[in-house]
């Protein structure tokens, strides 16, 4: 029996709500895994608080997977939360409906036109907005940017869907709906406000300079891990609920969103979720983009590459573990203080985290889209270290771990995808290289800003790490430097 309606559940498994009573207030671009485990879970909590019209609509851009799987279900579906404590379920009532806008983005745009609408949220990933972060704004060669600016009624894209829907707003004498970047990019709300501005004086420059005065780009840091569903995902949440949910979500207990409060028309009660609200996301963000998102993106590439197909693998490997533990602590070093914060603190949970047996995160999956992430959980640390004193040596060592996996070599392991946007351009730099060539090449591209870019003495070192990554199995290159950060 498929999941339909909350009197299929058992009722400890229900919201504390009655989802007909609340009307739809949020539209989010993006419907997959991570919105259902984060955004969706936590104003379902702010529902079950404190009420209001703050249900969701969800919106696939391309793939109508994830509308296919929730429409027929009413948007329901079953959440499961993993832990050393064991686990936890209930069925997620905040998503009033699903739709895929790839073809016909009309619906979207209509509901996102009217006035009911008041919060537009997205995780869709960096490389969907078209960003161009050196002009702060859009990148027009962009598929989707180009493809928009050409038929700017009938968008397919991010920046053309939230323009179009704006003007129309602005043509109704409607106040603006905030617009909130759930995506892991540092100051998104301003990052995000920068493209969609751009690309709207590309269309009307009246348009962008409203835009500019009245929409609200609020700052957002989001972290829930959240493996890939699986049919074992699926089993369990049937196991647990009675019926058949072809929509159902895993992740951990663990659950963290902080926003900066600037919302006009409004937002749910997600202080009754535990959602902490700052003037300041930025500090937050630099914390977890260089502990919690570098120190994953270093024990990916290593522990892919030495057979640990899930981060819980890699903390059972002492060798590894020694080098997270290393790689979290060098990065808390280089970042400012936090009032309120521990970042020893943060660290060890952040290792107990890693090392939940109940969570199946791939490796493989989190060393997707290096290029888009290097920059900003490695790299950006790297001018504070030195100005702090800090060694690089931890930085070096999984930047040399990332362009082992951008090498594509198969000496210690079976061939691979190289899983990036710009897979092609990686691989033509690598195709025959040293690791020197490799590394210079990488110099060259402009993804290391210049300081890092210019800084011999760290790149000496990922030279080194590199040329034994190349030729010696990652499982000794490994425990080498493991022995050596001891």
């Amino acid at each position: 029996m498929r999941l339909t309606s909350l009197d299929q559940v058992p009722a400890a498994r229900r919201p504390g709500y009655a989802p007909a009573d609340h009307g739809v207030g949020i539209v989010h671009l993006g419907l997959g895994a991570f919105h259902k485990a984060h955004q969706a879970a936590l104003t379902d909590l702010a529902l079950a608080a404190s009420g209001g019209d703050w249900r969701i609509l969800g919106v696939s851009l391309r793939s109508p997977k994830a509308s296919e799987e929730l429409h027929p279900q009413n948007g329901l579906y079953t959440l499961i939360e993993k832990g050393t404590e064991g686990t936890r379920a209930r069925v997620i009532a905040s998503i009033a409906d699903a739709v895929c806008s790839a073809g016909d983005p009309e619906p979207v745009l209509a509901t996102m036109a009217a006035g009911t609408t008041r919060i537009v949220s997205l995780t869709v990933t960096e490389k969907a907005y078209g960003l161009d972060r050196a002009a702060q704004g859009c990148d027009p060669q962009h598929p989707a940017v180009a493809a928009d600016l050409a038929t700017p009624d009938a968008p397919q894209g991010v920046l053309g869907l939230l323009t179009e829907a704006l003007r129309r707003r602005r043509a109704a004498s409607l106040p603006p709906f905030t617009v909130l970047c759930c995506d892991n990019l540092p100051d998104n709300g301003a990052l995000l406000r920068g493209a969609v501005v751009d690309f709207a004086r590309r269309r009307d420059p009246a348009l962008a300079e409203w835009i500019a005065a009245e929409v609200a780009f609020p700052s957002t840091m989001v972290d829930r891990i959240t493996p890939a569903a699986t049919e074992a995902t699926r089993a369990e949440a049937a196991a647990l609920t009675g019926c058949e949910d072809l929509a159902a979500v895993e992740t951990e207990r663990f659950c963290q969103w902080v926003i900066e409060d600037h919302f006009p028309l409004g937002r749910p009660d997600w202080e009754a979720a535990g959602v902490i609200f700052t003037d300041d996301v930025s500090a937050f963000e630099a914390m977890k983009l260089r502990m919690l998102n570098g120190s994953h993106s270093m024990l990916a590439y290593a522990g892919f590459h030495a057979g640990a197909a899930y981060v819980r693998d890699v903390m059972a490997d002492a060798p590894l573990a020694a080098l997270v533990r290393r790689h979290l602590t060098t990065a808390a070093a280089t970042l400012p203080p936090i009032a309120g914060i521990d970042t020893g603190a943060y660290a060890e949970a952040l290792l107990r985290r890693f090392e939940n047996p109940a969570i199946a995160h791939e490796t493989f999956q989190i060393a997707m889209d290096g290029s888009e992430k290097m920059p900003q959980r490695i790299f950006s640390a790297i001018p504070d270290a030195r100005r702090g004193g800090v060694s690089v040596r931890a930085f070096a060592f999984a930047t040399a771990a990332w362009l082992r996996h951008v090498s594509g070599r198969t000496h210690d392991c079976a061939p691979y995808e190289l899983r990036d946007p710009i897979a092609a351009r990686l691989q033509a730099l690598a195709a025959g290289q040293d690791a020197s060539g490799i590394v210079a090449g990488l110099r060259e591209t402009g993804l290391p800003p210049e300081p890092v870019a210019r800084d011999a003495a760290f790149w000496d070192e990922v030279t080194e790490i590199l040329a034994r990554m190349l030729s010696q199995p990652m499982a000794e290159v490994i425990a080498a430097e493991a022995a050596g950060a001891g």
